[in-house]
């Protein structure tokens, strides 16, 4: 199964969380704005994002990027993770009921945040997430 893992990153906190992602998945790893493939090549895509002001995704490079590929995304395996600076993770609950109304599966049933800097434990989480996508 051909699996990538797409990130966006202001900080640096969601790509280790992309990286350990990637790691556990044996999958490609993408920055955004390094990506010039096709969605479709993909069977198992994994998705990384921090939320931004009012608990979104990040309007200028990542909402425009998913908005485009997520009809795509109809029986698809698909993971979701990112960081976060407050709030109590509403933006990943909302973003993973869009993914499963674009009739995508949620890989592990849920994403996996952490809050600012991953620590080990939310880097383990990731790998984990990665190796339950490649499944």
């Amino acid at each position: 199964m051909k699996t990538a893992v797409f990130y966006w990153s202001g900080t640096g906190n969601t790509e280790a969380m992309a990286k350990a992602v990637a790691e556990g998945a044996g999958a490609e790893l993408f920055d955004l704005s390094e990506f010039s493939g096709s969605i479709d090549d993909y069977e198992a895509i994994a998705f990384g994002c921090h939320a931004m002001g009012a608990e979104e995704l990040e309007e200028g490079e990542f909402e425009p990027f998913f908005s485009g590929i997520e009809s795509k995304l109809s029986g698809k395996k698909v993971a979701l993770f990112g960081s976060y600076g407050w709030g109590d993770g509403e933006w990943m609950r909302n973003w993973e009921d869009r993914v499963r109304s674009d009739g995508a599966v949620l890989a592990g049933g849920e994403g996996v945040i952490a809050n600012d800097t991953p620590t080990g434990e939310d880097l383990e989480k990731c790998r984990e997430l990665g190796r339950i996508l490649a499944e």
